[in-house]
């Protein structure tokens, strides 16, 4: 048996083993002072660049589908962790419709395009506003009955808003969330392929890291 120890650069700290042969480490209330690479907050509306760069999910998808995304960037890696959702309309919004529409018969489609995968799939269409409310895992309950989750917009408006949030992390155990590999062409899709142009509002962020 050859025994070894790993010495920190002080010279004096070494690593101790257990006695299940676990790793002691020290948990501190702060990232490493002396890190090279310090990550940045990064926010980004999902936008649509077809015609003219538009964070405005209100369009019509239904005869050519239209993608909203965030894209990698060239100079550092995004990580997607946290994405929050508005879908406003006036008249009776409710859980089985998409704002104030019918459910929508082909839906909007939520997909992680990478380099090595392709189009990742990770929702198949989603045609109600309950359906977001699920893949919405941190949307906070509020209301009740045919109010549940539905929030009135202040000011005398007749909006009201679904507010569904995703933490990937909580969602898939990714614990950085979507890597959008730095120079690639990674991205995070939405794709709009019903008619949401009778939508008062629908618009989609993206919270995380850049390293």
């Amino acid at each position: 048996m050859l025994k070894s120890k790993i010495i920190g650069n002080n010279g004096v700290n070494t690593m101790k083993v257990n006695g299940e042969g676990e790793a002691s480490v020290v948990v501190h209330p702060h990232p490493p002072v002396d890190e090279n690479v310090s990550a940045l907050p990064y926010r980004s509306y999902f936008i649509n660049d077809t015609v003219s760069p538009t964070n405005d999910m209100v369009q019509n998808g239904s005869v050519t589908s239209l993608d909203f995304t965030v894209v990698a960037n060239n100079n550092y890696d995004i990580y997607v962790k946290y994405i929050s959702i508005e879908i406003g309309d006036g008249g009776s919004p409710n859980m089985n419709k998409f704002g104030d529409l019918a459910a929508l018969g082909t839906g909007v489609q939520w997909y992680w395009f990478t380099q090595d995968e392709g189009e990742y799939e990770l929702h198949e269409g989603i045609k109600t506003n309950k359906e977001f409310i699920r893949v919405g895992t941190d949307t906070a309950a509020i209301g009740t009955g045919v109010n549940a989750f539905l929030a009135d917009v202040s000011g005398g408006s007749s909006e009201k808003s679904y507010l569904p949030s995703i933490d990937i992390s909580e969602s898939y155990g990714l614990p950085w969330g979507l890597r959008l590999k730095k120079g690639s062409t990674d991205k995070v899709i939405f794709r709009v392929n019903d008619d949401l142009s009778a939508l008062t509002t629908f618009n989609i962020v993206a919270y995380g890291i850049r390293i």
